[in-house]
């Protein structure tokens, strides 16, 4: 199955995206699940996406105020209120998973017993609705979504593994190997490319990945039922929207065809 993440760096109609994504041949999309990149209404997307013929893999849920969750301060408690609803969300609208980080930015609370209590709420309120959560290796900082996963053992949690992070980060913090220590429990996929210095979020094939190697470790976890989706958002410049879904859509049949040699 090839997915998209639907925001495909050109700003488009809701609609209309998912028209173009259906063309290009994917089979599926992940969700922004927030308004703070549209004037459009984020919630009719799951009925617009399907009457297109995609499949919905997942939503991905905002960060910007995610460091709350170890902050012992009432603003904390909305926090986990907000991500409580994104999982009845996904429930209500048939989505099976969501996404999210368990930080964000530089400037961090040092992982605390409070944070980890708030994750086995959500771990725990994904359990009674029936959806699976993935926890994101960032290119920063990835002592607390190891923390959280390494803590938290359900199999409604588990992880959300990103490439170009990884790529932009593995020689300045190889203990955060997420795929040898956490791909057993992979639950989704955001494939890009970049340089290894900055997160680009380019297509793949683009940067300076070993894609053979790392499409490899993924098969290697076992998880053949995660689709292979993609989760770029530059490298656009010259390109209309059709000819850059072309070029995705070759690029994710690539991938897809060295994951299941």
């Amino acid at each position: 199955m090839l997915n998209i993440f639907t925001f495909f760096s050109h700003p488009l109609p809701f609609a209309e995206r998912f028209h173009l994504i259906k063309q290009a041949g994917f089979d599926g999309v992940s969700l922004w699940w927030g308004d703070d990149d549209t004037d459009q209404d984020f919630e009719l997307q799951p009925e617009l996406a399907r009457a297109a013929g995609l499949a919905i893999e997942n939503i991905h849920v905002p960060f910007f105020t995610v460091n709350q969750l170890w902050s012992d301060s009432p603003l904390g408690n909305a926090v986990l209120s907000y991500y409580l609803q994104c999982i009845d969300d996904c429930a209500d609208h048939s989505i099976p998973a969501m996404v999210m980080h368990a930080c964000f930015g530089a400037l961090l609370s040092p992982v605390n017993e409070l944070g980890l209590a708030r994750f086995g709420e959500i771990a725990n309120h994904a359990e009674k609705r029936g959806v699976n959560v993935a926890i994101e290796n960032l290119r920063a900082t990835n002592e607390h979504a190891a923390y959280v996963l390494e803590h938290i053992d359900t199999p409604r949690l588990g992880l959300c593994y990103d490439s170009g992070h990884w790529h932009a980060c593995k020689d300045k913090s190889p203990q955060f190997d997420f795929l040898a220590r956490f791909g057993h429990r992979l639950m989704a996929l955001h494939l890009h490319d970049n340089h290894g210095v900055d997160d680009d979020h380019i297509l793949p094939f683009n940067g300076t990945i070993d894609w053979p190697t790392q499409i490899q470790a993924i098969a290697q976890t076992g998880r053949s039922a995660v689709p292979t989706t993609l989760e770029f958002s530059t490298d656009y410049e010259g390109f209309a929207p059709e000819e850059h879904l072309a070029q995705a859509y070759i690029r994710s049949k690539q991938l897809d065809g060295i994951r299941n040699t």
